[in-house]
């Protein structure tokens, strides 16, 4: 949390400079949820990195929209966003060398099965910047809008956290179990270390504004999806990181 309000202090220190040298400009806020999932990477998809289901996580940030005319405006923003998936049930997991020892020399099965839940918990702090076109509802105070742009990521912290109990299988129908019964799979491991720390995608919304006086509220649903594989080995498989995303927000405007 120290490391988190660290950089959301620098980039904000940014978004103000920024406003500083602006003359027509919104300074906002907004937050709502993150309804993230982990999609295997082409060319390196098995059983550990495929049949993730989405989790729900936290979506926040700090912007400023910078108004060009009175459809186009740019929006830079300092967003952290929960990214990750879930597995809950039947599931690989990569065989431990202790239990690869149980196998004639190699004769070790790559994966083991067990019924167990299983959840990646991965955190981001990206910098979207967003090309935002807007239309005002006849003349009424509603005004909808569309926006898109890339982004860059700093991965802040990675967590594997598994529980639940069961035996181990050979299988994937969980025919043939190994000896020894049940083992318990309640865990929290820091996965950081295993995962590239930086990431760039792209970020899209639509949304609707409601505009009383120079303070804006607005409703918006959209999502966003990273480029690159987030591990740095391929013991694991490959995955990519993307969620959708619901928020509300509150802006003021300063100038016109």
């Amino acid at each position: 949390m120290k490391n988190l309000t660290f950089y959301f202090l620098v980039a904000g220190f940014l978004l103000f400079g920024f406003c500083a040298k602006a003359q027509n400009f919104a300074l906002g806020v907004r937050g709502g949820i993150s309804i993230p999932n982990l999609t295997g990477g082409s060319g390196s998809q098995n059983p550990l990195n495929t049949g993730y289901s989405s989790r729900l996580g936290l979506d926040a940030g700090i912007f400023v929209e910078y108004k060009i005319s009175t459809l186009f405006s740019i929006q830079p923003m300092i967003e952290y966003s929960s990214q990750g998936g879930k597995k809950n049930g039947f599931q690989a997991f990569t065989t431990p060398d202790a239990l690869a020892a149980m196998f004639p020399p190699g004769q070790a099965p790559p994966y083991l099965y067990a019924n167990y839940n299983s959840k990646a918990k991965l955190n981001y702090l990206m910098l979207p910047l967003l090309a935002k076109f807007g239309w005002n509802i006849k003349k009424s105070p509603f005004r909808v809008y569309v926006d898109a742009g890339p982004f860059v990521g700093l991965l802040v912290s990675a967590h594997q956290v598994t529980s639940g109990k069961s035996e181990f299988f050979t299988d994937a129908s969980g025919q043939q179990s190994l000896p020894g019964g049940a083992q318990s799979f309640d865990n929290n491991e820091d996965i950081k270390d295993q995962l590239h720390k930086f990431n760039t995608g792209i970020e899209g919304n639509i949304g609707l504004n409601y505009r009383i006086g120079s303070c804006n509220l607005f409703i918006e649903g959209g999502g966003n999806y990273g480029f690159l594989n987030i591990q740095k080995g391929t013991q694991n498989g490959k995955n990519e990181v993307g969620a959708a995303t619901v928020t509300i927000g509150y802006s003021y405007w300063f100038g016109k």
